[in-house]
């Protein structure tokens, strides 16, 4: 665990700091790069500790204008967008989007991402570094989707699935919207990477591995020997033993998850918190240990908060002898793979909460999103 905690520490105090010591001037000129100036606040957006706004807002309150701060903001639109095509799109997150994934030869698990034994060294370390540490860099997911779906032509759902499983930052809606915008069941084309480009942004100098080609060539090559092998998958969600939480009836219940888990909401009302894990959704949407581990942590932020693994109707069920009307006793935060809680769902902070709905591209959505800026 040494890794994981040097690389997220999970205190809520720490956390703000890391907002405010962002340079979005540094991060637009690095961010591609393995050691670039990148912001490593992603866990804590995915997990609802923080909010895009959040970080937004303190970009901007700063001193940094909103040209110097325009990468940065619409790396965390792509977020949103992605948001709110799962919103709109529901369960069908988890099928080709706009069109069938072309040239797919199987749906399995690549071998060699289990294995950690792609070829590209790198690349190998990196998902050693995974496995490690619940974390990898956006640049050198797009280098494995690419390597999976393109280069492997496998579809796209089985090793979303497994990176999912193992990322801190793991966010159903981004994660597979950018395997399938890789993979071109997302977007108009595939996204190609080569040796060439690989080097440049991890700053490694391998060479004569498969991807040591032009970009057209590898766009036709056959599918490389070390990419063949393909493996079954395996993923367990692990959660803990906990008792039925201890309910004051005459109050509601705030209802945490993995995908909220912000300290600051709600923080002064009479209210009962538990951090619900129901296993009906881990059983559809695995995560590793140390995935369970990063959000029980982080939720320690939270005073009086109960954890209690069960279905939100065991909450219900407590309050068979409350006098308080089932709408009133609930309240959450409005989430897509939540959206069956019953009761009061508070909206999200959102950092362009009147750009809503699905657009078919990130730019059209982009627009919107500059028009509402200014």
């Amino acid at each position: 665990m040494q890794k994981f905690n040097i690389l997220f520490p999970t205190d809520y105090k720490f956390i703000v700091e890391k907002i405010n010591e962002i340079n979005p001037v540094k991060y637009a000129k690095t961010r591609n790069f393995l050691n670039g100036d990148i912001t490593y606040l992603s866990p804590y957006i995915s997990r609802g500790v923080i909010s895009t706004k959040q970080v937004m807002d303190t970009i901007l309150k700063n001193g940094f204008t909103l040209f110097q701060s325009e990468k940065l903001i619409q790396e965390l639109a792509w977020r949103e967008y992605y948001q709110r095509v799962w919103q709109v799109k529901k369960e069908q997150i988890w099928d080709d989007l706009k069109q069938a994934q072309p040239a797919i030869s199987h749906n399995e698990m690549l071998a060699s991402l289990l294995n950690c034994n792609t070829g590209i060294q790198i690349i190998d370390e990196q998902i050693n570094q995974l496995f490690e540490t619940g974390y990898i860099h956006n640049h050198i997911r797009m280098y494995l989707a690419s390597i999976a779906c393109n280069i492997g032509k496998a579809h796209w759902q089985m090793p979303a699935k497994w990176l999912y499983y193992h990322l801190l930052d793991g966010d159903i809606a981004s994660n597979n919207c950018s395997w399938q915008w890789v993979a071109a069941s997302f977007s108009s084309k595939k996204y190609y990477c080569n040796q060439e480009n690989i080097n440049k942004y991890t700053n490694t100098y391998q060479t004569g591995t498969f991807l040591d080609n032009s970009y057209e060539e590898i766009s036709f090559m056959q599918v490389p020997s070390s990419l063949k092998p393909t493996a079954s998958l395996k993923l367990q969600t692990i959660l803990p033993d906990t008792k039925l939480p201890s309910l004051d009836l005459t109050i509601p219940t705030l209802i945490y998850n993995s995908y909220n888990l912000d300290p600051t909401w709600r923080a002064n009302e009479n209210v009962n918190r538990v951090l619900l894990l129901e296993p009906s959704h881990f059983n559809v949407n695995p995560v590793s240990e140390k995935v369970i581990h990063f959000i029980l942590e982080l939720s320690k932020n939270i005073p009086d908060l109960q954890v209690f693994v069960g279905e939100i109707a065991a909450i219900l069920a407590i309050y068979k002898e409350s006098e308080m009307e089932i709408k009133d006793i609930i309240i959450s935060k409005e989430h897509p793979a939540f959206d069956y809680y019953p009761g009061i769902r508070d909206q999200r902070d959102w950092m362009f909460p009147t750009v809503s709905g699905y657009y078919p591209s990130f730019f059209k959505f982009w627009q919107k999103c500059q028009q509402s800026i200014q």
